[in-house]
């Protein structure tokens, strides 16, 4: 094989997204033939090269795998918690493979999450270049005015840097009203902090779409594996060559 930049190697492996992979990178847990590799750019071979991370050998997934899983309300989007919460990994009962969450729901949050082998999967779907839409329903303490709808659809500064535009919609006019809300992004908490910029509470948050696909037939806590069709769907949005 070529030989590809580390991140991509470690992500591909199913380490973990590329994103973290630069993180383990940066932190001196990765090793590449007995060197210790600190600094970005660095690119070395899977098939030739030792690469390993926290002194464990990595290695080629022979496939990937493809996951749904319904989180539910108090349930970390992590496979540890140090605090010794219920992460998503105790909800992958009879599950082998070693996968990582795509993005993340908060711990409050509930609703659609997808879990990978795949890291350039996960980088192509966490991505705002993907353009991945992400939709949610959203129980609020009170309405938005209309000038602050119209604040969410062009974008709200957040630590100095706006938000891309997303789509609202009341879908239950109520003292605690729902909306429907679609993003590209998904910056950390970033739904529950633009409504506290309105002036307004987020009181329960749900993810049922992710991109084409629904968060339909998944109780809280359960999973399925996408199928082979839904995959493909996926990889030919992302540009994704086989």
């Amino acid at each position: 094989m070529a030989e590809e930049r580390l991140q991509k190697i470690l992500a591909q492996a199913g380490i973990a997204s590329r994103r973290k992979a630069e993180e383990y990178i940066l932190a001196g847990r990765v090793t590449v033939n007995g060197k210790t590799i600190t600094e970005m750019g660095v690119k070395a071979d899977i098939e030739r090269d030792h690469i390993k991370v926290d002194g464990a050998l990595i290695r080629q997934p022979k496939h990937n795998v493809y996951i749904a899983l319904n989180k539910p309300r108090e349930v970390v989007t992590t496979l540890s918690d140090p605090q010794g919460r219920k992460t998503v990994k105790h909800l992958l009962k009879g599950l082998k493979e070693r996968v990582f969450p795509i993005g993340r729901l908060d711990y409050h949050s509930e609703g659609l999450l997808l879990l990978t082998t795949d890291g350039e999967f996960a980088n192509r779907i966490t991505s705002p270049a993907g353009h991945i839409e992400k939709v949610y329903v959203v129980k609020s303490n009170g309405l938005l005015t209309a000038e602050q709808e119209e604040e969410f659809r062009n974008g709200i500064s957040l630590h100095g840097r706006r938000t891309a535009p997303a789509q609202i919609k009341l879908i239950k006019k109520a003292i605690n009203p729902w909306y429907e809300v679609k993003l590209t992004e998904g910056r950390q908490n970033q739904i529950r902090i633009m409504f506290k910029h309105c002036g307004r509470l987020v009181e329960k948050l749900r993810r049922v779409r992710i991109g084409f696909l629904p968060l339909t037939g998944l109780p809280p806590g359960a999973w399925r594996h996408l199928d082979e069709r839904e995959v493909q769907r996926f990889r030919k949005m992302l540009k994704l060559e086989d």
